[in-house]
């Protein structure tokens, strides 16, 4: 399907809203945006089909830009008023973005039992390895070594995949890409989106002004081409050594896996408790 960029602007964005934004020339987020978009146009989903929640954080003001249902809640809090949402409407199409501190550490306890718990809900997590927002402090997935404002001769904790950490609890779609791989990255949200179930998709993104800056890392455009040189396919992953995937980004779906959703069993438990009491 060809995707016309005019029509989709003029049908999915709010119009007094889009300019000024508040991110730095270069950031990763409008490219996720757009991505977000595209695949929206590819569902044709209606606009109240749709609600998009986030938390706190530079991607986290996706929802102020864009016409649809939307939600700008609490740090670290996207994926609980998503719940809360599905749970009483569960026909609408819910999807919260977030970044990944606010995903991970503030809001880490909610990401891990949102997975575990299987709704039907799309979670994309912004990556860029700090918190752009707040001053450029260190994130769970900021790396061994590197520099921040909380972390000035060096970053002493390691960072952990989010992507990985989703598998692990137990969500039914996980899936990555990165801001350079933006026509995968919309395919993968796509997916995510029809996905039945709990669906994340990570997204590596550059921070060039909070975090490429201090650790030496170039602008946009060269943190984009070390995504570039460093993702590898999920397919081509399986057979690279794990020497051999040291710092490689690997990028695709990492699982798709059929299990319960949390809706329809608490359905099930309602009936079997209707049953029960009429039966006293």
């Amino acid at each position: 399907m060809t995707i016309p960029a005019q029509a989709i602007r003029h049908k999915y964005l709010r119009h007094n809203k889009k300019f000024p934004h508040v991110w730095c020339p270069g950031c990763g987020n409008g490219i996720v945006m757009a991505a977000l978009l595209r695949a929206i146009y590819r569902m044709e989903l209606s606009k109240d089909e749709i609600v998009l929640a986030s938390g706190i954080g530079c991607s986290s003001r996706m929802p102020t830009y864009t016409d649809f249902n939307t939600l700008h809640t609490t740090h670290g809090r996207a994926l609980t008023f998503a719940t809360g949402l599905k749970l009483a409407k569960p026909s609408l199409n819910v999807v919260t973005i977030m970044g990944d501190g606010d995903a991970t550490a503030i809001g880490g306890n909610h990401f891990i039992h949102a997975a575990r718990r299987n709704l039907n809900l799309t979670a994309i997590i912004v990556n860029n390895s700090i918190y752009g927002m707040t001053g450029g402090q260190y994130s769970p997935t900021t790396p061994f070594g590197s520099k921040s404002t909380t972390s000035l001769y060096g970053h002493i904790e390691h960072d952990f995949s989010i992507a990985e950490l989703a598998v692990t609890a137990g969500a039914s779609f996980v899936a990555r890409a990165t801001v350079y791989h933006a026509a995968l990255m919309d395919k993968l949200i796509e997916q995510a989106m029809r996905k039945r179930g709990f669906a994340v998709v990570e997204v590596i993104s550059n921070c060039h002004v909070q975090y490429g800056r201090r650790n030496k890392l170039g602008g946009a455009v060269e943190m984009l081409k070390t995504y570039r040189d460093n993702a590898v396919t999920v397919k081509k992953a399986e057979k690279l050594s794990a020497e051999e995937l040291a710092g490689k980004i690997t990028i695709g779906v990492l699982t798709d896996r059929e299990m319960p959703i949390s809706t329809e069993e608490y359905k099930k438990v309602r009936q079997r408790a209707n049953e029960a009491e009429g039966e006293l």
